[in-house]
């Protein structure tokens, strides 16, 4: 990993490069995308069986499309009894969460001779895309579903991407104990247009929500308008503020732990403590020659991650909300503290026993999160997200009447004469009939 030092071009140029990442969807593959998009507008299932076997080298047939009850059944014995568990803990702690987080907006207001409401409604029916490309997230589907069940979707559509092997047992299981009520073998950016616009097989939804990579994520953002959607995500990233004070081994891990998501994740650990700096750098070294996914997380720190020394904890912080990152530790004596001086993040780990990973799986919080830097104005996957406010409004003849007043005013100024003729006749005091 880079160490920079504020004060240095290196710093300053590294850090201009951070705080632009949400102009790097490059443009270049929007064509391709357009035209998938458009080919499965066209040709419905036929194309989504094109391109399966396409991208995903799986040959399947329009009744191989959707996965039938008995292999959602079935998939609880293929994983683990202990995992089984752990997955019904995380859904219970998932949906813990997001109801004690759903709100009711109960607006009531109520005056002489008029009444105006809002009320709640959930959406009728939602997709959510479920990444299979370089690993499985059985925790994103109980993330995206559960909310949505427990905002009252009536219908919740899943997609995936198809293996020769299969789907994995895990997202089956875990889409069982989330409520989901259909789920489809499709990926990429064909699963978006078939969510989006509707095939003979799979239904068109009103909103998709979930990651993807860069194709599907430019495809979220081609669609929308069609359907709603929860964000455009950008690739994983965290960063950790550290007082120099937990112990390196600590903060490396969790550098790592966002780097193997994929090449272009974005990790950073932001310090006062040079030579906390310097330990952190080498233990990421030596984490990394027992990872796994040591290729990846080393490529992505590599090209994307940092280490950044700065003078103080106030001047982390402030670098931290430049960023608006997806993830934020505070990794420091007292979190509570400074985490009130946090104005951008997704989400927020107090401590040095608070790893990001805990949030990814059982704390109950979403880790749907924005990304890219939209922190600065958007928030967590949640239970509004699935519901929609509609004004119920209520005037009596008279109400109306004390209003006509203002209403003519308001159209006189803006030239809508049309608009007071709508109150006018009905404030005349004869009718013709």
């Amino acid at each position: 990993m880079k160490i920079l030092k504020i004060g240095e071009e290196s710093f300053d140029r590294y850090l201009s490069g951070v705080e632009s990442r949400i102009a790097e969807d490059p443009l270049r593959l929007e064509g391709e995308v357009r035209s998938i998009l458009r080919d499965v507008k066209k040709r419905e299932d036929e194309a989504l069986l094109h391109y399966t076997q396409r991208f995903d080298n799986v040959r399947l047939t329009l009744s191989q499309l959707e996965v039938k009850r008995e292999e959602v059944k079935e998939a609880r014995k293929r994983i683990p009894r202990d995992f089984l568990e752990t997955l019904k803990k995380a859904s219970h702690r998932i949906r813990r969460f997001h109801q004690l987080a759903k709100k009711r907006w109960m607006v009531k207001w109520i005056e002489e001779g008029i009444r105006i409401e809002q009320v709640v409604k959930p959406l009728e029916r939602i997709g959510i895309y479920v990444p299979g490309g370089k690993a499985s997230y059985p925790s994103t589907v109980l993330m995206a579903a559960i909310p949505a069940k427990v905002a009252g979707v009536k219908e919740i559509i899943i997609t995936t991407p198809p293996h020769p092997a299969g789907i994995s047992p895990a997202v089956l299981v875990a889409a069982d104990l989330a409520g989901v009520d259909r789920i489809f073998r499709i990926g990429g950016v064909q699963a978006i247009g078939a969510l989006a616009y509707g095939t003979k097989s799979i239904p068109k939804v009103d909103k998709i929500v979930g990651p993807g990579n860069r194709y599907v994520a430019i495809a979220k953002r081609l669609v929308y308008g069609t359907v709603d959607l929860d964000m455009v995500a950008g690739p994983s990233e965290i960063v950790i503020i550290s007082d120099g004070k937990t112990p390196p081994a600590f903060v490396a891990a969790d550098l790592i732990s966002q780097a193997e998501h994929d090449e272009r994740a974005l990790s950073i650990l932001i310090t006062p403590s040079e030579p906390f700096a310097r330990k952190v750098e080498e233990e990421v070294r030596r984490q990394l020659l027992t990872l796994k996914r040591e290729k990846i997380a080393r490529k992505s720190l590599r090209q994307r991650g940092a280490i950044l020394i700065v003078k103080d904890l106030d001047q982390a912080i402030e670098l931290a909300n430049r960023i608006a990152p997806e993830h934020l530790e505070l990794s420091v004596k007292n979190p509570l503290s400074l985490a009130k001086s946090v104005k951008h993040a997704g989400a927020v780990f107090l401590g040095p026993h608070t790893p990001e990973a805990i949030g990814d799986y059982l704390a109950g919080p979403n880790h749907i999160l924005p990304t890219s830097g939209t922190a600065r104005y958007a928030s967590a996957l949640s239970v509004e997200d699935f519901q929609k406010k509609i004004n119920l409004i209520q005037f009596s003849e008279k109400a109306m009447r004390r209003f006509e007043g203002d209403v003519k005013r308001f159209t006189e100024w803006e030239g809508l004469e049309g608009h007071y003729r709508s109150i006018e006749v009905r404030t005349k005091k004869k009718q013709k009939k």
